[in-house]
């Protein structure tokens, strides 16, 4: 035994022994150890009686005499205190807490100490230490670079938890399923972060697929472990060894898990979506002291709507007798190419001029507001280094096309050949598309409109980026109307390095020249209200040259 044609050496003669022993004793099965409902034995017998305070004592003192051993003096009131303060919060005792024991002189002195120790806020931090360590909390994601992330909320709902004493059914339930509840609360989602904690990778050149089961297979995991005390992550490639689970076991419970719409690659600075808004209890009150703030000027402002409506109509009326106003949104504006003379194209380094080169020569004709440039598809303006907007820094393009072709870029600071690093608003196959791109197989945030616009007639073209990384914070605006979306990209999650200057009319290389005429291109280091975004296109011969001397060239 076993087998020889199962290649495997013969048992020893001590196993063999056992398992004779074993037939001798009535070859008695049984389930699992683990799985037998414990049952509360008798207290064990012992020869000194009187040394036992509790039934806990006698086990302890039977093994002591079954070796020969007597139990040790009981512990002076000075080690006492510092033990228990030690169990209970991880601290010592202040020498202040040790003479207050050592004065107490009455029969309950140590309970009154257990009783204060309960009540401290160490106590709840203390039991909570294991726990976290068992659930693998961490402010930092664990991959490569190990980005910052902030799950110390869920941290302090576990220290709160143990402080109010809550029910183990209680905890169990919340932390697993806490945002599942009926009309969960705030904190029952937060406690269900238990299940965030797992290690999240935001290396490029990863399989996304891949650590997303690797995120499942950790819930599984940390998961048996905490609460039914097993490592059921053993059976992930095969039935465990020891411990009565099975491989389909393990995939069973991965099945709960494995309906969570989250990706393999996350973001490196920060939380993953999705977010909850979680104030400390001092952010709620001073949140709800800025709400009463705010309906008292609500209301004092609801109560000037007479007076305001007068004064409305008065200024109305008076811009009626006045020269024609500039409405042009001017706040952020950090770029501004209204295109009214001669410029110097991009074959030519630094800002553009008035005047050119017969070579480099940008033609201009009449546009939407005065001149306007009229692109070839070959010559472009370059505009030098700014507008050098990162992927958190919000940001608006803005201007005035008429595009002969379905494809070119309107502007970008991006690099001169396909797929580059940058941003860019180009046309595509008529549609108005964005890119942000650091790296173009996985980093970066493409979308472009549902629609095509219309080719040889004037068009207003506005994009807005609010910085969150996210293509659902883009706006595109045609011809001041909201345009519907495809999001072709959606993984921003670095920061970008320029190495091209900004440009209008080129982008990502030749064959993205843009063909047709451009006016009135306007860049902020904001985004713009949609309100904004439909005043930008409003413009007025009557006022636009005194408009021109005052921003400069171009």
């Amino acid at each position: 035994m076993p087998p020889a044609y199962a290649g495997q050496p013969k048992l020893s003669d001590r196993e063999i022994n056992l398992i004779r022993l074993w037939i001798a004793q009535g070859a008695k099965w049984q389930k699992h150890w683990a799985f037998v409902p414990p049952k509360r034995p008798q207290p064990a017998q012992v020869k000194k009686r009187d040394w036992s305070r509790n039934p806990i004592d006698h086990f302890i003192l039977s093994r002591l005499e079954q070796e020969g051993l007597t139990p040790s003096p009981e512990a002076d009131r000075n080690t006492l205190i510092r033990r228990v303060t030690l169990d209970l919060t991880g601290l010592p005792p202040t020498p202040p807490e040790v003479d207050a024991f050592l004065k107490d002189k009455s029969p309950n002195a140590y309970e009154r100490v257990i009783d204060r120790l309960l009540q401290s806020p160490r106590y709840g931090e203390r039991m909570a230490a294991r726990w976290l360590d068992a659930a693998r909390y961490a402010d930092t994601n664990g991959y490569q670079s190990d980005g910052v992330r902030s799950m110390w909320r869920w941290r302090d709902w576990v220290i709160d938890a143990f402080n109010r004493n809550m029910p183990f059914d209680q905890l169990t339930i919340e932390q697993i399923a806490g945002d599942m509840l009926p009309h969960a609360t705030r904190e029952q989602k937060l406690a269900s972060a238990f299940n965030r904690n797992h290690r999240t990778n935001a290396e490029g050149g990863i399989v996304p697929e891949e650590f997303r089961v690797e995120y499942v297979a950790d819930r599984v995991q940390t998961t048996s472990t905490v609460w039914l005390g097993l490592t059921v992550g053993c059976a992930r490639c095969h039935d465990h060894k020891y411990d009565p689970i099975k491989q389909k076991e393990f995939y069973q419970l991965f099945a709960y898990f494995n309906n969570v719409p989250e990706k393999g690659l996350v973001y490196n600075f920060g939380n993953e979506e999705p977010f909850i808004k979680a104030p400390t209890a001092e952010q709620e009150a001073r949140l709800k002291d800025l709400d009463k703030k705010i309906l008292v000027a609500e209301q004092k402002f609801a109560a000037l709507q007479p007076e305001l409506a007068k004064t409305q109509r008065a200024w109305e009326e008076s811009l009626r007798q006045s020269p024609a106003v500039d409405w042009s949104v001017r706040d952020g504006l950090v770029l501004h190419y209204p295109l009214e003379g001669f410029l110097v194209a991009g074959c030519h380094e630094g800002r553009p001029v008035i005047g050119g080169t017969p070579d480099c020569e940008l033609p201009f004709v009449t546009g939407k507001v005065g001149r306007a440039g009229n692109f070839d598809g070959k010559r472009f303006i370059d505009a030098g280094d700014v507008a050098g907007f990162n992927y958190q820094d919000p940001f608006t393009l803005a201007a005035w096309i008429y595009p002969t072709a379905p494809n070119g870029a309107l502007m970008s600071r991006i690099e001169d050949f396909p797929q580059g690093e940058g941003y860019g608003l180009y046309l595509k196959d008529g549609k108005v598309r964005l890119h942000i791109t650091k790296r173009w197989t996985d980093i970066g945030l493409r979308l472009e409109t549902a629609n095509t616009l219309e080719l040889n007639r004037w068009h207003h073209v506005a994009m807005t980026y609010d910085g969150k990384r996210k293509a659902a914070g883009v706006r595109i605006y045609i011809d001041n109307e909201p345009q519907k979306l495809t999001v072709l990209f959606d993984e921003l999650t670095w920061s970008i390095d320029y190495r091209a200057p900004f440009r209008i009319g080129a982008g990502e290389g030749p064959e993205n020249r843009f063909h047709g005429i451009i006016d009135e291109v306007r860049v902020y280091n904001r985004a713009l209200s949609p309100e904004e975004v439909a005043v930008v296109p409003i413009l007025r011969d009557c006022f636009y040259t005194s408009r021109k001397e005052k921003l400069g060239p171009g």
